[in-house]
């Protein structure tokens, strides 16, 4: 798997108690890797983190990115040979409450961690997990290249445009003259999956519901998204980490790793899959309130990951959909998280058995 490239090898994760982090740390650590994840602590209650024990798995170091000095030092001391970003203040209407942190977390964050790998001497490879939301989204009805503009209306889409900018001027100003060392941008679009506990999220919001004796409310039940499992970039991302290991000038730049056009559903057509496979919940569609810009339309064209990497999509989204539903009926029942999520990674890594 991966050619055993990662058994053994010291892997660095930014934001490894959050919903992509864990999945990542957690399969990183089934393939033999020595894990130290830098992260603030779970910031919801349950939280995969804890569901998977993984402080007991990993090198866990509870930590900001914006505090410089304690993120250089927790790199410097493991000495990684792969470094996976992926720390983030992650939601749009967060972004909308709390600007400043949303522009301090994900612009001085990423300054911070790249200054750090740029102090670092033992990384070969640097995977700088960005977001779809990067583009100026005009929401035309093809998928975003690697080439498109970058903006953002929203301040989380700005601030992860801005981060991408900022990785440019140091892969440029410091990392073209590392010779064995490589890096990349990788750009994912919406995921689900077991373990997604944040707010103002589509799957999370209808189990909260289910669970509290609720209706699933939706807001805006017509909007599209290009649904994909979470274990679909983190494929991406493994790919790409072990392409810049072994080819570091070859694979470097911006990468794209999202689902077909056929892949795209309604906010409602999910909640209604959410709530026939669980056989939960009742939903109940309410446009009485004003809700603040996102886009309705994003799609990424992924021909470059596809024809250079060799990545696609290993589930398509009714098989993606069963997973998340599986995962969290597990929860509901008071199942036993680790085998579920073990469960998963060996259905989508057939390789790993």
């Amino acid at each position: 798997m991966f050619s055993n490239i990662y058994k053994n090898k010291k892997v660095f994760i930014t934001g490894h108690t959050g919903f992509k982090g864990t999945w990542l740390a957690f399969l990183l650590n089934e393939m033999g890797a020595k894990v130290r994840g830098f992260a603030l602590a779970p910031a919801t209650t349950p939280n995969h983190f804890d569901l998977l024990d993984l402080s007991s798995k990993i090198d866990h170091v509870v930590g900001d990115v914006r505090d410089s000095g304690a993120l250089n030092k927790a790199m410097h001391d493991f000495q990684p040979e792969f470094v996976f970003h992926l720390a983030a203040q992650a939601l749009v209407k967060e972004s909308y409450d709390n600007p400043i942190n949303t522009f301090d977390t994900n612009v001085m964050g990423s300054v911070n961690l790249l200054d750090a790998v740029r102090n670092c001497n033992s990384i070969r490879s640097l995977v700088y997990i960005t977001s779809d939301k990067c583009y100026e989204n005009v929401e035309w009805i093809w998928g975003y290249r690697e080439n498109d503009q970058l903006g953002g209306r929203d301040p989380y889409s700005a601030s992860k445009g801005a981060a991408e900018i900022v990785f440019s001027a140091y892969a440029r100003s410091y990392f073209a003259l590392r010779e064995d060392f490589g890096s990349a941008t990788a750009r994912a679009g919406n995921v689900i999956g077991g373990g997604d506990w944040a707010t103002d999220r589509i799957i999370p919001d209808c189990i909260r519901a289910i669970e509290s004796g609720n209706p699933i409310v939706l807001r805006n039940p017509s909007a599209t998204r290009p649904w994909q499992h979470v274990l679909e970039p983190i494929n991406g991302y493994l790919i790409l980490g072990a392409q810049l290991y072994n080819n570091p000038k070859s694979f470097e730049g911006s990468w794209n790793f999202g689902p077909s056009t056929s892949q795209v559903r309604t906010v409602e057509e999910v909640a209604k899959n959410i709530v026939q496979q669980t056989g939960k919940g009742v939903i109940e569609i309410d446009g009485s309130h004003q809700i603040q810009h996102e886009a309705n339309l994003l799609q990424l064209n992924c021909d470059k990951a596809r024809h250079e990497l060799d990545w696609s999509p290993r589930w398509n989204v009714e098989e993606t959909l069963t997973a998340t539903s599986e995962w969290y009926k597990v929860f509901m029942e008071r199942g036993d998280i680790e085998a579920i999520t073990r469960k998963q990674l060996h259905n989508f890594y057939p390789e790993l058995s």
